[in-house]
């Protein structure tokens, strides 16, 4: 689809009267990390899954023709779903995703029916330390020295080890999964984008308490289902959105931050049984009955 003569792919399913479940894809990947979930899910839900602007089969402009920041990329979002006629929908965030999700909500409170976190930060206490100082740092001071601290991440061990840390067993995870983002991390230019997302990164925890106040004021059904070994946003930052969601279902899973790659079945169940509160907020209630 031509958003503001940029190229958003999309994967779609289900049929057009579900409730519309937006998928919203982490760094280094795009709707690819969706491919099993998608199928699951369709039918109880119309799933809609776009590539943000410099990721997955989206079009990769150059830094000088396209501002890399999580703002920019939430523009195009708003514009994509307002091309589809998408204008109430629930949310399922992971990593980039989280940021970019939030930022709908804050523009548009009413159109968010519910919010699944899949691994998608929203507290301070999600942060691993150790993981996220070097992006602190070049957020601060965008100097070579601290650039060249996080170009590994745009490199195969990096990318590799963010599908396999923290699940008990590695080799059951399809390599095809980082093969994909690789190939595409190596598109001319993309890497000088994901720099600049890098560098923007820290401007989205002051969003948190006004997300955080969101979640209070609206009382959107919550499902926070985590990889418990994930050691970029820990365990806590699921924990965490009981503060501001009290009825928030939290599901910790034994693995790593891409969860759906070993624990896609467990997830799409927890899912599906959401489904009744998207449902039940859709038809005008806020807070339905949580699952028990």
């Amino acid at each position: 689809m031509d958003v503001g003569g940029l190229t958003v792919f999309y994967r779609e399913a289900g049929p057009a009267d579900a409730p519309v479940l937006l998928l919203l894809h982490g760094y280094p990947t795009s709707s690819h990390m969706f491919r099993h979930l998608i199928p699951a899910l369709a039918g109880p839900y119309r799933v809609i899954a776009p590539d943000h602007i410099g990721f997955g089969r989206s079009s990769a402009p150059d830094t000088a023709d396209f501002p890399y920041t999580f703002d920019a990329l939430a523009e195009v979002t708003r514009g994509f779903l307002t091309a589809l006629g998408v204008h109430r929908y629930a949310l399922y965030v992971q990593d980039y995703g989280a940021p970019i999700g939030w930022r709908l909500a804050l523009a548009s409170p009413d159109a968010v029916l519910g919010v699944v976190s899949q691994n998608g930060n929203a507290y301070e206490e999600g942060f691993v330390a150790d993981f996220w100082e070097p992006v602190w740092a070049y957020g601060a001071h965008p100097t070579p020295e601290n650039e060249a601290r996080l170009r590994p991440a745009l490199g195969r061990e990096a990318v590799e080890w963010q599908y396999t840390h923290g699940v008990p067993d590695p080799s059951l995870i399809d390599p095809d999964a980082w093969e994909h983002d690789l190939a595409l991390l190596a598109r001319p230019g993309v890497d000088r984008a994901q720099l600049a997302l890098f560098r923007d990164y820290s401007g989205n925890r002051a969003l948190y308490p006004a997300v955080q106040a969101w979640l209070r004021s609206s009382r959107v059904p919550v499902l926070a289902v985590w990889g418990r070994n994930d050691e970029i946003f820990g365990p806590a930052g699921a924990e965490a959105f009981r503060r501001d969601a009290p009825d928030a279902e939290v599901v910790l899973l034994d693995g790593g931050h891409f969860l759906l790659e070993s624990h896609g079945d467990e997830v799409a169940d927890a899912v599906l049984r959401f489904r009744s509160r998207v449902t039940g907020a859709q038809d005008g209630g806020r807070r339905p009955r949580r699952p028990s």
